[in-house]
């Protein structure tokens, strides 16, 4: 197997004497959709935070590309990006103006050409002139999605990218991601709360509970380790079980 694009090791955060993520290591390799499972407060969000260097880790490293991100932070984010439902964007702009925006502070060229082709992927040329804050909901999470696509991403952060829509846009999303993936060579850290769509979309899972890594795997190979029918009694058991004093 080729060597990981993305490396952590022993990597924990603490907020004064409470630990968010302890000691967790994993890798993802070029190509490669790794979901990032767990309840509520297992440390999802704050390890993204980390990958992004948002907030800076306690202990342990993150590595992108060959690359320690504690010193080469602009260089790896240059060629990282990250997409959540929950992501807002100015409202006075239009999704066409958003989109250039972005493209600016990435110093991309050929911009009009970029943000024609993701609005066409998308399906969003109809409303590239509609203010921001009229799109619905849908609308949101395919211009936040292309945002993080547009920038051609090696390395792509999706925190729940289909919370709060509807099927049809779900079954929608999901697709042209797998097909995007494909075609790219796309290396993608997953979250969600749909257990289905994790087994849909993830070639491995990273099970995180009170901060601690305790399970990894494909789908399959958890579900076997722990007896139970499918993801969704596997996220049941361990979420119900107590924090280890």
């Amino acid at each position: 197997m080729s060597k990981p694009i993305l490396e952590v090791r022993n990597l924990t955060k603490k907020f004064g004497d409470f630990t968010a993520v302890d000691n967790i290591s994993f890798d993802i390799h070029e190509g490669e959709i790794l979901g990032l499972l767990g309840p509520n407060g297992a440390g999802k969000t704050t390890t993204i935070h980390m990958l992004l260097g948002l907030i800076a880790p306690s202990a342990g490293s993150i590595h992108m590309f060959g690359l320690d991100l504690a010193e080469h932070r602009e260089e790896i984010l240059q060629q990282v990006n990250f997409s959540s439902t929950y992501i807002s964007m100015p409202f006075s702009l239009t999704v066409e103006e958003n989109l250039k925006v972005i493209a600016r502070l990435y110093s991309l060229q050929n911009i009009q050409q970029r943000v024609d082709a993701i609005l066409e992927k998308l399906e969003m040329s109809d409303i590239r002139s509609k203010l921001t804050r009229k799109l619905s909901t849908g609308q949101m999470s395919r211009l936040t999605l292309a945002k993080a696509l547009m920038t051609e991403p090696k390395i792509l952060f999706l925190d729940e990218p289909t919370a709060s829509l509807d099927p049809d846009i779900v079954h929608k999303i999901k697709a042209f991601l797998k097909e995007y993936q494909r075609n790219a060579g796309l290396s993608i850290l997953y979250t969600s709360h749909n257990m289905r769509e994790m087994e849909e979309m993830s070639n491995r899972i990273v099970f995180l509970q009170h901060g601690h890594i305790v399970a990894e795997g494909t789908a399959d190979q958890i579900v076997q380790r722990y007896g139970q029918r499918d993801l969704e009694e596997v996220f049941l058991k361990l979420a119900r079980e107590p924090k280890a004093q």
